[in-house]
């Protein structure tokens, strides 16, 4: 049975997209098969994996109007391993049209009940919110996964996003748990990491992973290819934390992964 993670945080810019893409591509690369949800209406994981949001796609916005099942939303990438539900800014007027539908926080559940088992991980991209779109993949997962940047105002906000999660714990989803904490956007030249490292270990404890995600020029590049690190470069600082994390993450599922090849994951290569 395929686990369901949703990478959350309504302090925008955090890094939530990078690490839900690029830690999807790593597990592919540790011979994994990964779903990646789209739920954000500006639909950033679907261009970072090279999906073209011009042509006409079947987007999440459409499993919830009722307009196609899940299975027919699914698109592969140019990752061996790698599916999305992709998401295009239609899905803005999800919000509204979720107030409307009897159980309107279990809409994704029941979309994602159909194709979990056909995953090893299902990787649910939220936006920058709070509101009915996230309430669903609190309620559709297994786990969270919360980015938080290595800055002063880290912190900020992290109480509301906490208390909602207690509520879907107690009405909603109780098996819900935190999978992980993942510190992103290090800058070495600052000499509040350490600070903002501690605070956030003290609020977590050992929910925070080791690994911390360092600010670098090659993960802020890729998504404009529509390439994962783990193919645009591999060698890059920001590859080898992401590879990091990957490992991580797997030793946490008590989960064990064989290597592929660059060359043999990416369907591009030849």
């Amino acid at each position: 049975m395929g686990k369901i993670v949703a990478f959350t945080n309504q302090k925008g810019g955090v890094g939530k997209t990078t690490t839900c893409v690029n830690l999807a591509a790593y597990l592919c690369a540790f011979s994994k098969k990964v779903l990646i949800v789209d739920l954000d209406p500006q639909g950033n994981a679907t261009t970072g994996v090279g999906i073209d949001k011009s042509k006409d796609l079947k987007t999440l916005y459409n499993i919830i109007d009722n307009d196609c099942s899940a299975a027919e939303a699914v698109l592969g990438t140019n990752l061996v391993g790698l599916d999305i539900i992709p998401s295009t800014v239609d899905l803005a007027g999800a919000e509204i049209d979720l107030v409307q539908i009897k159980s309107r926080e279990k809409v994704l559940k029941r979309a994602l009940d159909s194709l979990k088992n056909s995953y090893d991980y299902v990787l649910i991209d939220c936006p920058p919110s709070l509101g009915l779109l996230t309430v669903n993949a609190l309620t559709a997962s297994n786990s969270i996964m919360i980015p938080i940047q290595c800055e002063f105002y880290a912190l900020e906000g992290l109480s509301q996003l906490m208390n909602t999660i207690k509520l879907v714990k107690q009405h909603l989803n109780p098996e819900i748990e935190i999978e992980g904490v993942i510190l992103t956007m290090k800058d070495s030249r600052s000499n509040l990491v350490n600070q903002v490292a501690a605070e956030i270990q003290k609020f977590f404890g050992k929910k925070v992973f080791e690994v911390i995600i360092p600010r670098n020029i090659r993960l802020a590049e890729a998504p404009s290819h529509g390439l994962p690190i783990v193919i645009y470069d591999n060698k890059a600082p920001g590859a080898i934390a992401y590879q990091e994390l990957t490992r991580e993450f797997l030793k946490r599922n008590n989960d064990k992964g064989t290597v592929v090849p660059k060359e043999k994951l990416f369907k591009g290569a030849n």
